[in-house]
Formats: structure tokens, C-alpha cells, sequence
């Protein structure tokens, strides 16, 4: 009797280890805000499309700040944060300063939210929906988005300086860096696709147009014309040639040598996610797919979730 008791007891125990190891994934629900902010999803999607309409860049630049986002302490909002006499956020990290971009965007949807239900919709959850909808909207998939997240109250440049993959980075660091956030190396692969849309900067790829020998001879020529080996560091090139529209000719680039950044040319260097990209490349119902799924996965790092954290009123700053 006592160790049947005393088995009983283990077994509760281990349920709830278990159960609470998994309640921050399970509080996300795609169905979260339906009564308490109904309209939230069309909110967003309707200041996103005004966004896209007036740059399309901006649906790669939301697209960004979400993965910068979650890659530093789960996806809570941290990188929207300023800086100010009194805290130091991430905006200034090296992956972010100069570069990272479309604050204003998630400031608009956020206004129109407090407006419709005030203190209600997280700074984190907008970034996620916006983050769908940018690519949707340049035609890449769309997927339903878990929602339920709430905002972080601290922010951390260190971690972002030191957990955001960098243009330099080699197949082997970028495998290890995604599965630090638990994601697969497929996962790497197909969530680089996101690069299907957008810009870099000179600075970005620089090294990679000048030193790296595995690129088409005509394909650096090209991007030398706009960035010279010294100076023009904020010159801008397309990350692939349809950098308005989401598509998989960024796969067909790195089959091509042509892939802009160092670390996107990894992917397909004789390593082990050749096929990978080789495949993406020619299926692009393939990668619709995958990168749908990858997204959801990614946006699950790690949410503050319940009474965690809070609904921030600005974006900008903690209440």
C-alpha cells in the first residue's frame, strides 16, 4: 500500500513538472483575443497594408525586427523598446543599430488598438500578426498565428549583440545558434528564406562581394557598383531579385552563387543543407509550407504568458 501510495505521489509530481514546462505554449491560442479585442487581426492587417502600399520594405523590415525579437529572450516585445536615460534596450545592438527599421508600423497598429480596446493587445502579439501579414501581402503564405503573448519589461543589448545570427556567419555557427532557440537546421534553412524579400546594407556584404570565392564573378560585379570597398556603408542592394515579392528565387540564387550575404551562400556550399535549398528552390509550394510552419515554431520561443510581464500602452517603454 505505501509504495503504491508512494507511486501515486511520483506520478503527480512528474504530471505537474511537466504540465508547468508546458503552460507557456499552451496559454497561446489563435482564438485569444476573439472577446476581449475582436478586431485586432483587421486592425493590423489594415495598417499593414497601408505600410506595404507605401514602401514594400517595410513588410521585410517587420519580418526582421520579429525574428530579432524572438532570437533575444523569446518573442516579448524587448526589441521595441528605446533606449533611455535609465534603460538601454536593444534598438542599439550591433544586428539593430542602422538597420533594424519599421518601429512606426507597429506604433500605428498599436494606437488604433488602444483607441479600440485599450491595454488589451500586446506590443509582442502585434509584431507576430504584423509579421504574417507583411509576407502575405508581398505573396508568400499566410498562417494562423498563436496568440497570447505579453510584453517584456527589460530588454537586453548583450543578448542581442550575442544571439542574433550575423551576415559573417558560417553553416556550422547558424546551426548552432537556431538550436540554441530550439529550432532544426531545417528550420534555419527555410526561416533564412526569408530573405526572399528586402534589403542589406553595404556594410552586411562587403566582404562577401570582395574576398569570398564562391560567387559568380558577375553577381559581384554587379554589387560592387553600389558598394565600393571603402565608404557607402548604407547603400543598399536587394536580398534576392524579387525583393518585393515573396517567392523562392533567393534558393535559386545560393544554387546559383548568388546568394548576398555570407551566410546565406553557407546554406548551399557543399554542406549539409544542400539538398535542402536545392529542393526549395525548385518547389516553391514547398517552401510556402515549411516557412509557415517555421514561423509558428519560431514564434513560440519562449513567451511571457498569464501574469508575466504586462500589456505595454506604448510600444516604445514599459508602462
Amino acid at each position: 500500500m505505501a509504495s503504491s501510495v508512494s507511486y501515486l505521489f511520483v506520478t503527480l509530481i512528474l504530471t505537474i513538472i511537466s504540465l508547468l514546462a508546458c503552460t507557456s505554449n499552451a496559454q497561446l491560442s489563435p482564438t485569444f483575443y476573439a472577446t476581449s479585442c475582436p478586431n485586432f487581426q483587421r486592425i493590423a492587417r489594415d495598417e499593414m497594408i497601408k505600410a506595404v502600399n507605401r514602401q514594400p520594405r517595410n513588410a521585410a523590415s517587420i519580418l526582421r525586427l520579429f525574428f530579432h525579437d524572438c532570437f533575444v529572450n523569446g518573442c516579448d516585445g524587448s526589441v521595441l523598446l528605446d533606449d533611455t536615460a535609465t534603460f538601454t534596450g536593444e534598438k542599439n545592438a550591433g544586428p539593430n543599430r542602422n538597420s533594424a527599421r519599421g518601429f512606426e508600423v507597429i506604433d500605428a497598429i498599436k494606437t488604433r488598438l488602444e483607441a479600440a480596446c485599450n491595454a488589451t493587445v500586446s506590443c509582442a502579439d502585434i509584431l507576430a500578426v504584423a509579421a504574417r501579414d507583411g509576407v502575405a501581402l508581398l505573396g508568400g503564405p499566410t498562417w494562423t498565428v498563436p496568440l497570447g503573448r505579453r510584453d517584456a519589461t527589460t530588454a537586453s543589448q548583450s543578448a542581442a549583440n550575442s544571439q542574433i545570427p550575423g551576415p559573417s556567419s558560417s553553416l556550422a555557427t547558424l546551426i548552432s545558434m537556431f538550436s540554441a532557440k530550439g529550432l532544426t537546421a531545417q528550420d534555419m534553412t527555410v526561416l533564412s528564406g526569408g530573405h526572399a524579400i528586402g534589403f542589406a546594407r553595404c556594410t552586411a556584404f562587403r566582404n562577401r562581394i570582395y574576398n569570398d570565392t564562391n560567387i559568380d564573378p558577375a553577381f559581384a560585379t554587379t554589387r560592387r557598383t553600389t558598394c565600393p570597398a571603402t565608404g557607402g556603408d548604407a547603400n543598399l542592394a536587394p536580398l534576392d531579385q524579387t525583393p518585393n515579392r515573396f517567392d523562392n528565387s533567393y534558393y535559386q540564387n545560393l544554387v546559383n552563387r548568388r546568394g548576398l550575404l555570407h551566410s546565406d551562400q553557407e546554406l548551399f556550399n557543399g554542406g549539409s543543407q544542400d539538398a535542402t535549398v536545392r529542393g526549395y528552390s525548385t518547389n516553391p509550394a514547398s517552401f510556402a509550407r515549411d516557412f509557415a510552419a517555421a514561423m509558428v515554431k519560431m514564434g513560440n520561443i519562449s513567451p511571457l504568458t498569464g501574469t508575466n510581464g504586462e500589456i505595454r500602452r506604448n510600444c516604445r517603454v514599459v508602462n
